[in-house]
């Protein structure tokens, strides 16, 4: 057998390109140091590996194999301190180039492994905002055994955590604005539940929880039918179901008046705030809807957006949609009416979602903003037009990354002049940095930093649940267009909770170094912070991350440039964050 130690960011690789002796060097560390603060956690990977298949678990559950005499091998974990741990299996998800990754943490107890393949156990130490600062040992045992036989230890292996001083707040309390836009549609589909019943929003509270463990600030909110068109997946020769539906039922009386019932909307924002997850309320469906004409266009003559809102005419008892533009601004006061009687309303943004032509989206916000002159919108900005010549109207700026970066030196004349906030985004570009499969891991620890970097206050991305027809056989989905992995953050657990992924606690750590980097500020050492973005960032200028030059010359992928940021003076700098 063999058993090693490595980084929270070891990323697996089984394919024709993987090392014939993986298995063996990259078992060969065994002991670990880690470094975190209070009310925050460090983490570690467990490697381990036979010349010969067997079967690895996590739990003191018996366990026999289904096909008969296997080697059974048990990881225990022992740690000398009050500290919760998490130990999960972790999967391997097939990318666009065919070789199967490290991905996805498992809900499964035991996995089988085929020889010479490396397993990796995602282990994570939780150290409380009362927990006792200090150095904290602990071991890994590896017990092996085949049916009726005594387990034998086979490996031991050692780790230490020293936790700091310092506390990081409670995740609802992070200064970091984090935007991850849910498709709860999907949800329903892929849990096979109806859509806003009592069973869906039962799941939508898990992945709303777990949204809220990363500091998510916004909640995303749909008042027309299908806003981004299923991202057209009708044009794909195997398409999804990607389409997300309204969560605003509308009834037409007899007598000709129109009803609006906004119960499950309600309910997810209530959710959603019971989760600490308050701080905005993202609509979608009313500015920048998407089109594809013929077929997909305007449906309300006379209204310059295509808004699609569906009703049940009581007179027929047949489902239409709004044809008339009285009607659609009728329903768009009443939606801020209501929002003013619930007091959501200095929480609402009107999102746009990447506009392209700035005098046709000037029109549509005229529009809006001349039926409810106090909404607040925000766009998701990916051309620099909209910067140089001020989109009117818009009070939250999101700039795709690369355009953040060449527009740097402007936004930076600008922000005085923004009246919100000012975040930055990856989609399914640019290429680096982001959080695909394909990505190196330390990429998605990297983009916190980058929006510190540039002096934002956040970080957007367009997909947390928005999965393909099958997720969890393939999450390759129209490559070409969407890099594995851009559609989601965690995949659909059987329990009715959503699967983490690494690359969701990667962009966890990252956000907690934000965090960080605001406490070391606040306490007047900006010098560790100006520092920790010198080891971590080489460019001249951020717009070099953007150029044709290779990574090595732009940003740090060594987990120790970034753990640094934790390791005190008086603390061996080969203690390590990971």
């Amino acid at each position: 057998m063999y058993i090693g130690l490595q980084s929270m960011f070891y990323k697996y690789i089984w394919g024709l390109k993987a090392k014939r002796d993986q298995y063996a060097t990259d078992t060969a560390n065994k002991h670990m140091n880690l470094v975190c603060a209070r009310r925050d956690s460090a983490a570690f990977q467990i490697n381990v590996a036979s010349e010969e298949e067997f079967v690895l678990t996590i739990s003191e559950s018996p366990l026999f194999w289904k096909e008969g005499a296997i080697k059974i091998a048990r990881l225990e974990l022992k740690l000398d301190a009050p500290i919760k741990t998490e130990i999960k299996l972790i999967g391997l998800m097939e990318d666009d180039d065919g070789q199967l990754k490290a991905e996805v943490l498992l809900d499964d107890s035991y996995i089988h492994v085929e020889k010479k393949r490396l397993q990796q156990v995602w282990v994570e130490l939780h150290a409380s905002k009362d927990i006792p600062t200090g150095q904290y040992t602990g071991t890994v045992r590896l017990y092996t055994h085949q049916l009726f036989e005594p387990e034998r230890l086979t490996e031991e292996l050692t780790f230490a955590l020293n936790v700091l001083e310092d506390s990081l707040p409670d995740p609802h309390e992070y200064r970091f604005h984090l935007d991850l836009w849910q498709h709860n549609s999907n949800i329903a589909r892929k849990y096979k539940v109806e859509l806003w019943s009592d069973e869906h929003f039962r799941i939508i509270d898990g992945y709303l929880a777990s949204l809220a463990a990363l500091g998510q600030k916004a909640l995303t909110v749909l008042v027309s039918e299908i806003p981004w068109l299923g991202q057209m997946s009708y044009m794909d020769r195997q398409p999804s179901d990607l389409y997300e539906y309204s969560m605003v039922k509308v009834t037409r009386r007899k007598n000709g008046t129109f009803d609006y019932d906004f119960t499950a909307m309600d309910n997810y924002v209530e959710i959603g705030f019971r989760n600490g997850i308050c701080d905005e309320i993202e609509v979608f469906g009313l500015l920048n809807v998407w089109q594809d004409e013929p077929e997909y266009g305007v449906v309300a003559e006379g209204y310059p957006e295509a808004i699609r809102i569906r009703y049940k005419d009581e007179s027929d008892g047949t489902y239409k949609f709004m044809r008339d533009s009285q009607e659609v601004k009728a329903y768009v006061r009443a939606l801020a009416a209501h929002w003013k009687a619930k007091g959501w309303l200095d929480k609402v943004r009107i999102l746009a979602d990447e506009p392209a032509d700035l005098q046709v989206f000037q029109r549509r916000v005229d529009t809006l903003l001349e039926l409810v002159p106090s909404l607040k919108l925000k766009a998701a900005i990916s051309h620099s037009e909209f910067i140089r010549q001020r989109a009117r109207g818009v009070f939250d700026y999101v700039v795709i990354a690369d355009c953040a970066a060449k527009e740097w030196d402007h936004l930076q004349e600008l922000r005085s002049e923004v009246e919100g906030k000012l975040s930055l985004y990856v989609c399914c570009g640019p290429a680096r940095p982001n959080t695909f499969i394909r990505s190196p891991s330390l990429e998605a620890r990297l983009l916190p930093w980058l929006a510190e970097y540039l002096g934002f206050e956040g970080f957007l991305r367009w997909s947390y649940t928005n999965w393909p027809d099958r997720p969890l056989d393939s999450i390759v989905y129209r490559s070409s267009v969407f890099p594995a992995g851009d559609m989601n953050l965690v995949y659909p657990g059987p329990s009715g909770k959503p699967m983490l992924s690494l690359r969701y606690k990667w962009l966890l750590r990252g956000i907690r170094d934000y965090e960080y980097m605001q406490i070391l500020k606040r306490d007047g050492k900006d010098n560790v912070v100006r520092e920790a973005m010198q080891r971590v960032f080489f460019f001249e200028h951020v717009k070099e991350i953007y150029e044709n030059k290779p990574v090595a010359e732009l940003y740090s992928l060594a987990p120790e440039d970034y753990d640094r940021l934790y390791v005190p003076a008086t603390i061996n700098e080969s203690a390590r964050l990971i």
